[in-house]
């Protein structure tokens, strides 16, 4: 009796059910809660105490940001449900100033990309030496031939170039025009007749379901406001056996760099990317760890689509 009545002293507070509203749609932090809801961050801190303590919310510790999502399934999951039945238009108002608010964030991502596309190489390899990161790459794939392959957010098109040559078709996928540019040179100058750059969304990826072989994240995430999105959309696409790699940052305390490059994470810790692959139907596990004293270390994951979970969601 006792967990029931702390949930629904929770919910008795209408910037509660608000707070467990947003973050149903997206992981956010704490600041962004409380732009969206037009509230103080110490008013909305306790709001989230309060819902972490009945389990509706998690919170994680980034650097100097705290990031809020939705507690487990078996106790969010009936709360929601009711709130659904009881009330199908709360927080309207709320959703469509979180769509504003995403759409700033992207439109400063995308002019920091047109500004950097030109560098954008020698500025991602600062934090490790590119080559060792391409050599775990291509360990973590193996030798097999990559079928199908869809490079996200692709960039000046390396990805494509690299792997490119053992795949069947290859699609780079950028929302930057002047990214994709490079990118058509790049793979030009290749000679990869069967690849191709496209502009388009990471969150809604030209793609059929269970069309591809192989999807890669590289570099990606840490720009993305939701990250579990971007990995269920990457599932969505993947053939049964299908693989999805991510590499991407170790956790680190770069603060600097949400401005200075526009990273909205501060690097990834296994187990959340892990438990997003599975909440994808992935079986997600790391691969490699490339750590370094003096820069940012990075992380390969590789999680794989299983032929009987593709079969079932089909039949579903």
């Amino acid at each position: 009796m006792e967990p029931l009545l702390i949930i629904l002293r929770a919910l008795a507070d209408p910037s509660r059910v608000r707070i467990l509203l947003l973050v149903r749609r997206m992981e956010l932090s704490v600041g962004e809660i409380a732009a969206v809801l037009e509230q103080s961050q110490p008013r909305v801190s306790r709001h989230i105490r309060i819902l972490s303590d009945a389990g509706l919310v998690k919170r994680s510790k980034e650097g100097a940001w705290v990031f809020v999502r939705l507690g487990e399934a078996g106790v969010a999951g009936p709360v929601l449900a009711a709130m659904d039945a009881l009330a199908a238009d709360a927080g309207i108002v709320d959703q469509a100033r979180l769509a504003a608010v995403r759409e700033e964030r992207a439109a400063a991502a995308d002019a920091w990309f047109a500004t950097h596309a030109a560098s954008w190489d020698r500025e991602r390899s600062l934090y490790i030496a590119e080559s060792a990161v391409e050599a775990a790459v291509i360990a973590a794939l193996g030798s097999d031939a990559l079928g199908n392959l869809v490079d996200v957010g692709t960039g000046t098109g390396r990805m494509i170039e690299l792997l490119g040559p053992r795949a069947t078709t290859a699609l780079g996928i950028d929302r930057s025009p002047e990214m994709l540019r490079l990118a058509r040179g790049r793979i030009e100058g290749a000679g990869l007749a069967h690849a191709e750059v496209r502009r388009g969304d990471m969150y809604a990826l030209p793609s059929d379901d269970g069309s591809v072989d192989t999807v890669v994240l590289h570099q990606v995430l840490h720009f993305a406001d939701d990250p579990a999105a971007v990995i269920a959309e990457a599932a969505r696409v993947l053939a049964p056996a299908g693989r999805l790699l991510i590499v991407d940052f170790m956790p680190h305390n770069r603060e600097e760099l949400r401005n200075q490059q526009r990273h909205l994470r501060l690097g990834f810790a296994d187990a959340q990317m892990i438990d997003w692959m599975a909440a994808a139907g992935l079986a997600g596990a790391v691969v490699a760890r490339l750590p370094d004293r003096e820069a940012i270390g990075v992380t390969l994951w590789l999680g794989t689509r299983e032929a009987r979970q593709t079969d079932e969601r089909k039949a579903a």
